[in-house]
């Protein structure tokens, strides 16, 4: 079984796609989950960007241990050198370099000559190298380069210091034939470098065309969680590695990720973003292992491989017979998490035990979905907080204006507006703006239940703006009202954070 390297792009890559931006917390949060997973390199962002970008490469690269821990960085002295002060203390670093190789962008986007694009290469690689002990370099538009010329810039970057050499379909325009072709031309030329396939979604080909590229000697792929991304995304990194753990038999290939860890990583990006999981998303869609069908459910339950190619329980999907209520204790939630091989710290039982009791006292019994909510929503409860909700109280009747009426506790007291809107929430929504004293704008707002049952969970998730910038707000109740209250105060803190 040959060894594939993961690198995980969903802080850099993945949140550059419009509504997937994340906070500081969010990301290092995210990261620390993607080191539970298992990801050999977590490309924690691309620190040049701006002030925050380097902050939150730097804050990754201090609580990360395993995982290596990469900045994206242009081919300039100076994005090299805010990589390396970024990364200078992280455990194990990487920068990862890219110019493009491709003639549209070589004559269009850097117009530059091709001996130039050469020359920076090597200038620039060469200077990496003098910082870094791990240093990638990848050819932006490489399925779109001049073969002849891609593997003159690849050489080029090896004998300057490169050990790793990206390949990206940047605009994914490739198809699965030719990757392959690509790549193994690349690994006959360069044998014992490591090339990475860098897949976009464009055609829908990008899992696809990335185990085409491990089928001809990749041996490192860049993925993103739930295949976030710019434009239709990246490389699924669910999807990827479920079809090489699945079909093993073909690829003859393995990585380092858990796979209990997929779903909880899934949920735990969708719950930062916002960005819903389809239903129909290959291998962490909640249809995943329904069956409506009659004949689907006969062969289901004769033998569960007629129709299902994957096991929910090495997924974290586990069945359990422990119920959970009001009533339990620490010690029932413990051997609940232990049946799905969750191990938690002293101190992270005693939080989430605290939201699990908080739920259980208005759910009659706690579900293995609610738990895994609570897991994957743990970061909403480590913000720090400039408002939160003590209580409310709504009147509307039916034709006219609601009439909402707040109290908002912060560390100087308990604040109390009163405001009047088109619906309930309309009013509680101008009630809070009132308390706070900011002209918060809505740009969008969703609910959904998570769970099953009369005293299902619900989540309300929505967007707000505040001079320019615009975050995710979240908030999870048995009461839809309530949780988007909750959603709403939580994007002002970020916002005034």
């Amino acid at each position: 079984m040959k060894k594939i390297f993961v690198l995980d792009t969903t802080l850099r890559d993945g949140e550059q796609a419009p509504g997937n931006s994340m906070l500081a917390y969010e990301k290092t949060e995210m990261a620390l989950q993607l080191e539970k997973l298992g990801v050999n390199v977590i490309e924690a962002g691309f620190a040049a960007a701006s002030i925050d970008d380097a902050e939150s490469v730097k804050q990754i690269a201090g609580v990360v241990k395993n995982a290596t821990v990469c900045s994206l960085s242009r081919c300039k002295k100076e994005d090299i050198d805010i990589a390396y002060n970024a990364l200078k203390n992280a455990a194990h670093a990487r920068i990862h370099l890219f110019l493009a190789t491709s003639p549209l962008h070589i004559k269009y986007k850097l117009q530059m000559a091709e001996e130039e694009v050469l020359k920076k290469i090597e200038e620039s690689v060469g200077y990496a190298r003098s910082l870094f002990k791990e240093v990638q370099f990848s050819c932006e538009d490489a399925t779109r380069s001049d073969r002849a010329f891609l593997l003159k810039a690849i050489g080029v970057a090896i004998k300057a210091g490169a050990t790793i050499i990206g390949l990206p379909d940047t605009v994914g325009y490739s198809y699965p034939e030719e990757i392959k072709a690509m790549f193994s031309e690349v690994v006959a030329a360069y044998p014992n470098v490591v090339f990475s396939a860098h897949c976009h979604n464009d055609l829908g080909l990008a899992v696809a065309n990335t185990l085409a590229a491990i089928e001809a000697g990749a041996m490192q792929i860049d993925c993103t969680v739930n295949g976030i991304g710019e434009r239709a995304g990246n490389t699924s990194l669910e999807e990827v590695i479920l079809a090489l753990h699945t079909r093993r038999d073909h690829f003859g290939a393995e990585t380092d990720i858990v796979l209990r860890q997929i779903c909880p990583t899934s949920q735990m990006l969708s719950a930062i973003t916002g960005m819903k999981i389809p239903p129909n998303k290959p291998i962490v869609g909640k249809n995943v292992f329904l069956h409506e069908s009659g004949i689907h459910q006969h062969g289901v339950l004769q033998n569960r491989c007629t129709y299902e190619i994957l096991d929910p329980a090495e997924l974290g999907i586990v069945q359990n017979n422990i119920v959970l209520g009001k009533h339990s204790g620490k010690h029932a939630l413990t051997e609940f998490l232990e049946s799905m091989d969750i191990k938690m710290s002293p101190s992270e039982m005693n939080e989430l035990f605290e939201r699990f009791k908080e739920l259980a006292d208005k759910k009659k019994v706690v579900t293995y979905k609610d738990i895994m909510y609570l897991l994957s929503h743990g970061h909403n409860v480590k913000t720090t907080r400039t408002y939160n909700v003590d209580s409310y109280s709504i009147a509307t009747i039916m034709g006219s204006s609601a009439v909402a009426m707040l109290k908002l506790r912060t560390s100087d007291g308990v604040k109390v507006g009163e405001g009047v809107g088109d619906g309930p929430l309309d009013a509680a929504f101008k009630t809070i703006n009132r308390i706070i004293g900011k002209d918060f704008l809505l740009l969008d707002w969703s609910s959904s239940a998570i769970t099953e049952g009369e005293d299902a969970l619900g989540a309300a998730t929505l967007r707000l703006e505040l001079n320019g910038k615009q975050v995710t707000g979240r908030g999870v109740s048995t009461d839809t009202v309530e949780a988007s209250i909750l959603a709403y105060v939580n994007a002002c803190n970020k916002l005034l954070q």
